[in-house]
């Protein structure tokens, strides 16, 4: 009796309850394709595949913790950005593995979702693009956070490099995001990547007949104690050409701060102003001959 009683039990659990359970795994979702070459998508498959994303998303984390432990700040953000490109790879291969485990033909699969995967293609090709871009920049070094780039005639400084994108504060202090592709295919400036200096120059005209040494010696004597100019190397002075109206001179100085040459360039503009008032040297204005002709009852106006 007691033998009749636990077959009976092993009865229920194999037959109802087991066996609604297997039905429940083995629910169609979706179905793929007609006849013999009919894929489908069960729950139990879904299941799966959320169990395996689970596992893959526990060990990449641990590979990520083992790998970046011992790398400074700045490398472990580069690395980070290229592991999210590879973590999304491997969770492609492990759905791959998962369909073909399951006995589901991939093949079979995207020639069903051709149409599908050709839409998305078209959609995330300057995805693509940008993500390239992101992975070049990171490993060749060639754009590096704090590096000054003009883009676009906008000068900006770089604050993030993100795998998609890279974010630069402007001198305005807006921010520029940019699709790293651009950096891949535009030819950008970039201000600091050799080194933290950069050479810039005020360009300055003076009447014809103005004593040049003393124009020279007023304008180095502009930007030696203006703050962001460099001792070494030393400022120097162009004398550029013959202009028009005026004799064109520069004034070239290194700073220390690309970012805020502008501000740099204002300052000495209002000291070669001041110093020129003093010492009676004369900045022209543009000046024309007009020459005024008579003839044949008609008024012609020639302006050279």
């Amino acid at each position: 009796m007691q033998q009749r009683g636990v077959d009976q039990v092993k009865e229920v659990i194999q037959e109802d309850i087991w066996g609604t359970i297997l039905d429940f795994l083995d629910y169609t979702l979706v179905p793929f394709g007609k006849g013999e070459d009919q894929v489908r998508i069960t729950v139990g498959l879904v299941l799966l595949i959320i169990v395996a994303f689970l596992l893959t998303n526990i060990v990449m984390r641990w590979v990520r913790i083992f790998f970046t432990r011992k790398l400074a700040e700045s490398d472990k953000l580069k690395f980070i950005s290229v592991f999210k490109f590879i973590r999304y790879l491997v969770y492609v291969v492990v759905i791959i593995a998962v369909l073909s485990s399951a006995g589901i033909d991939i093949t079979i699969l995207l020639t069903a979702s051709a149409a599908l995967f050709v839409g998305l293609g078209f959609a995330l090709q300057e995805l693509f693009q940008d993500i390239i871009g992101g992975l070049f920049i990171i490993v060749d070094k060639s754009l590096l956070v704090g590096d000054i780039v003009e883009m676009e005639g906008r000068v900006g400084r770089v604050i993030d490099i993100k795998l998609r994108t890279t974010r630069l504060l402007t001198r305005d202090d807006k921010v520029m995001i940019i699709p790293n592709h651009k950096f891949t295919s535009e030819i950008i400036l970039n201000f600091t990547q050799n080194h933290r200096t950069t050479r810039e120059l005020v360009r300055v005209g003076v009447a014809y007949g103005s004593d040049t040494e003393k124009v020279k010696e007023l304008l180095l004597d502009s930007v030696k104690e203006q703050a962001g100019i460099t001792k070494k190397p030393a400022p120097f002075v162009l004398f550029e050409d013959f202009g028009d109206s005026a004799l064109i001179f520069s004034i070239n100085f290194f700073v220390t701060d690309s970012f805020v040459d502008p501000k740099i360039k204002s300052q000495v503009r209002y000291k070669i102003d001041q110093k020129f008032r003093e010492n009676g040297i004369t900045i022209p204005f543009p000046q024309r001959d007009v020459h005024f002709f008579r003839g044949g009852g008609m008024e012609d106006l020639d302006q050279e």
